[in-house]
């Protein structure tokens, strides 16, 4: 279907725009303009005005700006070509047609719609007749106000096979049955497909009944019984309240996604009145798009019990791979055993609120689950754990997004299980003559070098970081191994710190590096011009700056460096904390822990000046 700007600019001029909006908004008159508190944020004096001349409406709040489709798209929430019908009926325009097939499926829907609006009507006019009392009874036991009955449209469908059908029979059997009010079967008269129950109006965007869900009053199964799919009714695409909790969620920047209709309509009964539910099913990638156009965060509010939490990590898992920059989800969950009928009949609105305060991030949602999925006692499981949150992100489309979901869950495993502390981890290794990284009975070392002394002062000298990264880039099989060591490391240089975290990143990814693989992956995330800077020379004689790139020796080395810079600082401030105690109170075993630590630090210090000297007694 193709619109031309001119057949719009006559739907505009068609439109008196201060009669739309002052159908959900009120307007007082302003000179030659409306005014009123603006529909789309929160305020108490009116900053928003209505311009018929011109028009279009302006609010100097918060900006909001528009004619009257973009009221329509904005306010309540539909897709651009509904808003365009909308207005097109009321104005008695036709909308041009793409072709004649498109026109006769716009018939056969108008007729649909139709038939969808006399049966919500009939079903209004049993709730209320004789055959209704039970129906009534029933909504009075749920405590539901006669205003709330009349604004959500509730019905009764009376146990009979064909008193809708012969209700609706101008119509024809076979467009009830295209309409989902009748069941067809083979050599059988069609008949009623909702029997004996209470009925709810399902509407699309524009407030149209496209669909009903009917609760079973008394004793049966299906406790819910929704209609089928039909030309006006797609289920995946669907949220029940959606027509009214668009103009709600303007106000509250919110959308809150519950279980079901039931709870949808006892939150609106509450005065939260911005929540929405599927119909039957898991969230679908469509109905995330939807909800996505209400608000950035929606708010997935689940029971607490199994299966309410077993339907929010399904909403969260598929929601991952869509999510963005302004597009993601949070979870709340409601105490164990309530709904939110419960909720706030016993607590009310404010009791919910709390729940919905108390939303949990979908980082956050994901990490649980996964630590509860299975005891973590024995390293295989540990590395099950980090394999899963990998595949998670891995599925994320959006690059950045991704690359902070894997340092956040590497931040979370890594504070989880560190390893032994440095202090510990770098006493001198002894016995036999062997060789280790700090050996022992060899004549005293000449005092530290002036890079040497760099690293132990502040943040890291940029020419060391630079070289211990250059290191990593030549030998990055090294990375997931020295993870928590690296993650230690204090550059000065914030570039210098975004590419660490970028390599940590990579080898979370459970895939193995070589150095072509990291450099791409460095360029995706736009740090190619700071790995063309690793290549560069570096003065520091370090052995895995050399040619020698596949050498045991150039690993030993690094990992040896990466292992003394990161414990350096953790050794000052342990020294500094005994020195501390011993002068309020010495004691033997208070010296005895000082002359550790200082041969600790001097044996970190005398390593690292020897390995950016690239001395050979350092092996």
């Amino acid at each position: 279907m193709s619109l031309s700007p001119q057949w719009l600019d006559e739907l505009r001029s068609r439109t008196l725009l201060s009669a739309l909006i002052g159908k959900s908004v009120k307007l007082e008159r302003a000179g030659r303009e409306f005014r009123a508190c603006c529909p789309f944020h929160n305020e108490k004096s009116p900053s928003f005005y209505v311009n018929d001349d011109k028009a279009f409406y302006h609010c100097f709040g918060c900006g909001a700006h528009g004619d009257a489709i973009r009221f329509l798209t904005d306010n309540k929430g539909l897709p651009f070509m509904d808003a365009v019908k909308e207005l097109a009926a009321a104005a008695g325009m036709d909308v041009p047609a793409a072709d004649p097939r498109a026109a006769e499926k716009a018939e056969r829907a108008s007729g649909l719609h139709e038939a969808m609006a006399e049966a919500a009507t009939w079903f209004t006019e049993q709730l209320h007749g004789i055959a209704g009392a039970e129906a009534r009874a029933y909504l009075q036991k749920r405590g539901l106000s006669a205003a709330t009955i009349n604004a959500f449209d509730f019905g009764f469908s009376p146990d009979s096979r064909g008193k809708l059908k012969a209700a609706l029979a101008r119509f024809g059997d076979d467009k009830l049955v295209e309409a989902g009010l009748l069941i067809s079967v083979e050599e059988k008269e069609p008949y009623d497909r909702f029997r004996g129950r209470l009925m709810i109006p399902i509407r699309d965007p524009r407030g149209r009944v496209i669909a009903f869900g009917g609760r079973i009053i008394g004793a049966g199964e299906p406790k819910y019984l929704n209609s089928p799919e039909s030309p006006l009714f797609d289920k995946g695409r669907t949220l029940f309240n959606l027509d009214k909790a668009a103009a709600a969620t303007r106000k509250s920047g919110r959308v809150i996604v519950v279980e079901g209709y039931m709870d949808v309509i006892a939150l609106a009964q509450a005065g939260i009145g911005d929540a929405v539910a599927p119909l039957g099913t898991a969230l679908t990638e469509g109905q995330l798009e939807r909800l996505w156009r209400l608000a950035e965060t929606p708010i997935l509010c689940f029971d607490g019990d199994s299966a309410g939490q077993k339907a929010a990590i399904r909403a969260a898992l598929r929601a991952l791979p869509m999510i963005e920059p302004g597009r993601t989800l949070r979870f709340a969950t409601l105490p164990a055993g309530q709904d939110p009928d419960d909720l706030v009949r016993s607590g009310g609105a404010s009791a919910m609120e709390e729940v919905l305060e108390a939303a949990e991030p979908l980082v956050e949602r994901l990490w649980k689950h996964e630590l509860a999925v299975a005891p973590l006692d024995t390293p295989e499981a540990r590395a099950g754990l980090r394999k899963r949150l990998a595949d998670h992100a891995a599925t994320i489309r959006h690059g950045d997004v991704r690359g902070q979901y894997l340092a956040d869950f590497r931040r979370r495993f890594d504070a989880l299980y560190e390893r032994a502390a440095p202090a510990q981890r770098f006493q001198p290794r002894s016995g036999g003559g062997g060789r280790g990284f700090f050996q022992r009975g060899k004549p005293p070392e000449p005092p530290p070098s002036t890079a040497a002394h760099s690293i132990r002062t502040g943040g890291l000298d940029p020419m060391i970081g630079r070289a211990v990264l250059a290191g990593l880039y030549r030998h990055p099989q090294l990375i997931a191994d020295l993870a928590e060591a690296i993650s230690a490391l204090r550059f000065s240089e914030s570039e210098l710190a975004r590419l660490r975290d970028a390599m940590l990143d990579a080898a979370f990814g459970g895939d193995m590096l070589d150095s072509d693989a990291l450099g791409t992956i460095l360029a995706q995330v736009g740090l190619a011009g700071a790995t063309e800077a690793l290549r560069a020379p570096n003065r520091l004689a370090f052995s895995f700056l050399r040619g020698n790139a596949d050498s045991g020796r150039a690993r030993r080395d690094l990992a040896a460096v990466i292992e003394a810079l990161a414990a350096r600082p953790e050794l000052d401030s342990a020294l500094a904390a005994v020195t501390a105690r011993l002068m309020a109170s010495p004691d033997e075993a208070g010296f005895a822990e000082q002359r550790r630590l200082r041969a600790a630090r001097d044996e970190a210090d005398q390593a690292l000046a020897m390995l950016a000297a690239g001395e050979d007694g350092a092996l």
